[in-house]
């Protein structure tokens, strides 16, 4: 925990956010600066539930008047499937694209991880490199790892890529402020009403891929868009 103390946890950020353009020189063109899509081209998603709001716990994080305090560490943020292979993977790397384009780099980071140790020191699967590089990103360097208990010690916000990755971190979770770190991806798009679950393309063909990547690249952006405005409150 590298010393920090732990603030108590807080149900979200208020006021957040109708995010118009980014900062950082980011290209208004490029199609994953969009809004969020109205849907997919899987099943419909459902409409008019609330995304769910940030809740932040750490000392430097979401106090309640919704500000941030300064911090000299970024804010950490774990993704987690079941190999780390395929959804996480794609979430760091999308994650990670708007942080940069944002230039907040130095003020965000994020990893990925696995639930399991079956892919342990390799890379994404190809099926997901070649998703990733169809859409602009590149995942070439992501090599797959386990999470481990030390990973809640590391991290301010644990996502989980569908409930059952959520399950397994709750049942790891030694202490309250573990568990409030914990979040699910899809609770995050407004737009993905009852499709909690990011599914699993393993099985699948580089047409599910394509569509998984689609549903991470929502979530994803709203995520960052409630992180965001907080954190360029310490910058």
């Amino acid at each position: 925990m590298r010393g920090a103390t732990r603030d108590a946890g807080v149900d979200g950020i208020r006021g957040i956010v109708s995010m118009g353009a980014f900062e950082g020189g980011m290209r208004p063109h490029d199609p994953r600066l969009a809004p969020a899509r109205s849907g997919w081209s899987g099943p419909a998603p459902g409409r008019g539930q609330p995304a769910r709001k940030l809740r932040l716990c750490r000392t430097g994080s979401i106090l309640q008047n919704g500000t941030v305090t300064r911090r000299d560490d970024p804010f950490r943020v774990m993704f987690v499937c079941t190999g780390n292979i395929c959804r996480s993977p794609m979430a760091d790397v999308v994650f990670r694209w708007f942080v940069d384009q944002a230039g907040l780099s130095d003020r965000i980071v994020s990893a990925s991880a696995g639930t399991g140790d079956w892919h342990v020191g390799e890379p994404a699967d190809t099926r997901t490199l070649a998703a990733l590089e169809r859409r602009g990103y590149d995942g070439g360097r992501h090599r797959a790892r386990r999470f481990t208990l030390a990973d809640f010690d590391r991290s301010d916000l644990v996502v989980a890529l569908d409930r059952s990755h959520e399950r397994v971190l709750s049942n790891w979770a030694r202490t309250t402020a573990d568990t409030d770190k914990l979040g699910l991806l899809m609770t995050y798009d407004p737009h993905a009403g009852g499709d909690l679950d990011v599914p699993d393309p393993y099985y699948g063909d580089a047409g599910m891929f394509d569509e998984v990547l689609a549903m991470i690249e929502d979530a994803s952006r709203a995520l960052f868009r409630q992180l965001e405005p907080a954190i360029r409150t310490t910058s």
